[in-house]
């Protein structure tokens, strides 16, 4: 456990000195601080785009999915790959083109001031929440794994987070997603190929799986398991496109590495999950008592950690302290971003239009890095409010977040970006009638009502149960929520004055392209070396783990593990290379 320790405690000092180095490019502007003055490189970018929509929760709350229910946790992570295939298809581009710094900024463009403070309070709690509940899905990891406090392991992580995104802003931020989207990759694929071995291919998996059928355990009702299946696939369409989360392509350079970022994402999120999952699924065939091992530190969230029983039983010596990196990876990149863009918000869109109308770059820098803090120790707070709640599923509390919290604020972001025809107040009272459904969906149209209403002779299991207030809740805000934004199009009357040359210059901007600027191929390069060399040298770090005593295979773990991170840094400083010969020939 002591060199588990030593390879977490190594990762975390990298971290850091990613923040530190990126901090000179953050620059003096509060466009650099929060989207990198949108002069990122369409790989940054992606990593980025990807690794939002991935966090410990994968490791935990959807592993205990996958290992009790077996393959239907692969519906969301297949909706996510098909959000970002039309994002690449439609959105991601036109986002962009948006030309704001932060989404909220789109918002008022589109929808008027008004709508501008109302999105500004509703989306940030949300995402502190959601923030949160990632935060507690890796302090459970680690509790498990390193025997430590929960609450400890909440305060510490949080914040090395908040330090990364004080210090780096922007550019620290995406630079570290890259560099932890090539550790987690890595380290994974080795995970999965392990227990493919262990298992004798995917034919024996599937004949093997505990599971009663292809829906999973405790479900009656087939057409609930199908209905939840295709309505999943709305739901993360809408949670992936939209302005509220178009931050994912503000940092881009210009529109093709927009959407070179979303095709990054999409073939990433389709291969990522069949990856992911086989350790939980195997785990279930061979330790079926794997989701009691960690009881008596995890209460009832002990399926929660039974990706951590298929490492601790499967994998060499050391690979948990490296999987231990890449939960942390998959948090802080998600934590990070989430902070970057809640500040960005509050300053761009509160601060500085309400309460310092006149204040300068160098004060909102000074006041973002001081936002960056709060907000931090705000979701450090809901991570320890979410751990007394001992007997909540993680996989339950993100789908009940994202569903009855987040919705109601996403429809009109949604919508709103190709029904160009509805008044200003369509946005804010599209809220307000999506929240009246969230609370119908959650204390009046319960489980038990809907199967007295249609007369069940079996009740709903407490599976089936959870997976319908889910569905109902997308059901109801996209045909009564959405409804009655595409229904305020019936009071559409052509703006006047200002707020008419707003809008015309709004939607000129959306789908006009945005081109490169003139030296870009510098900072490209300097994105390129730098990145190259950290790369380059936590890849070499990793390789030195086949110095620790463990079988032949088990070294060749940690040796592959470092070639394909070793791999990815030299090929940046080759490119890096090729740029500034072209440079310099250029100027010959």
């Amino acid at each position: 456990m002591n060199i588990d320790m030593l390879v977490v405690g190594v990762y975390f000092v990298f971290m850091i000195t990613i923040g530190v180095i990126f901090k000179r490019f953050a620059g003096s502007s509060t466009s650099d601080y929060f989207r990198g003055g949108g002069k990122m490189l369409w790989w940054m970018v992606g990593s980025t785009a990807f690794m939002t929509q991935f966090s410990a929760w994968t490791f935990t709350g959807a592993a205990g999915k996958a290992f009790t229910d077996g393959f239907p946790i692969m519906v969301v992570f297949m909706a996510n790959a098909f959000g970002f295939l039309l994002s690449w298809l439609f959105f991601s581009y036109r986002f962009r083109q948006m030309r704001v710094v932060t989404p909220i900024e789109g918002v008022r463009r589109r929808f008027g001031a008004t709508n501008e403070q109302v999105f500004t309070w509703a989306t940030m709690p949300t995402s502190i929440i959601y923030t949160g509940i990632w935060l507690n899905g890796l302090a459970l990891f680690v509790s498990a794994v390193f025997k430590v406090d929960i609450q400890t392991t909440i305060i510490v992580t949080g914040l090395i987070v908040l330090f990364i995104s004080v210090i780096g802003g922007a550019w620290g931020v995406v630079a570290s997603d890259f560099v932890q989207m090539v550790v987690i990759m890595s380290v994974t694929v080795v995970c999965a190929v392990a227990a493919l071995i262990k298992i004798g291919g995917p034919s024996n998996l599937i004949e093997q799986f505990p599971a009663d059928s292809i829906m999973g355990s405790n479900m009656n009702y087939s057409l609930l398991f199908f209905s939840w299946f295709i309505f999943m696939f709305v739901k993360q369409l809408q949670n992936i496109n939209n302005m509220q989360d178009s931050y994912r392509f503000l940092t881009a350079k210009d529109s093709t590495n927009a959407r070179k970022a979303a095709l990054l994402a999409f073939v990433l999120m389709l291969i990522g999950p069949a990856i992911w999952f086989l350790p939980p699924w195997v785990t279930a065939v061979f330790y079926p008592d794997a989701a009691t091992i960690h009881a008596a530190a995890l209460g009832k969230k002990s399926a929660d950690a039974v990706y951590l029983v298929f490492v601790e039983n499967v994998m060499p010596v050391g690979m948990v302290g490296l999987l231990m990196s890449a939960v942390f990876a998959a948090t802080m990149s998600s934590m990070d971003s989430g902070l970057n863009r809640n500040s960005g918000i509050f300053v761009r869109n509160f601060y500085a239009p309400i309460l310092d109308k006149h204040a300068d770059d160098k004060k909102l820098m000074r006041v973002s890095q001081f936002v960056t803090f709060v907000f931090g120790v705000l979701i450090i707070m809901v991570a320890l409010f979410i751990n007394s709640l001992r007997g909540l599923s993680l996989f339950d509390a993100m789908m009940y977040v994202s569903t009855l919290l987040q919705m109601p604020i996403l429809v009109p972001l949604f919508f709103g970006i190709f029904i160009k025809k509805t008044p200003d107040w369509a946005g804010w009272a599209t809220l307000a009638v999506g929240m009246v459904v969230s609370y119908l969906v959650s204390f009046v149209i319960t489980a038990d009502v809907v199967a007295n209403w249609l007369n069940l002779e079996v009740p709903f299991t407490s599976r089936e149960a959870s997976d319908l207030k889910v569905m109902l809740g997308i059901v109801g805000h996209l045909f009564i929520t959405g409804g009655f934004f595409c229904l305020t199009t019936k009071f559409y009357k052509q703006p006047q004055g200002e707020r008419k040359v707003e809008l015309e210059s709004f939607w000129n901007d959306v789908n006009t392209p945005v081109i490169e600027e003139a030296g870009q191929d510098e900072i490209d390069r300097q994105q390129r070396n730098m990145l190259g060399k950290l790369i380059l040298v936590f890849g070499s770090l990793v390789m030195l783990m086949v110095l620790i005593p463990n079988p032949f295979w088990g070294r060749m773990a940690f040796v592959f593990c470092g070639v394909v991170i070793v791999t990815v840094g030299g090929l940046l400083l080759k490119s890096a290379k090729r740029t500034e010969r072209a440079s310099v020939n250029a100027t010959v």
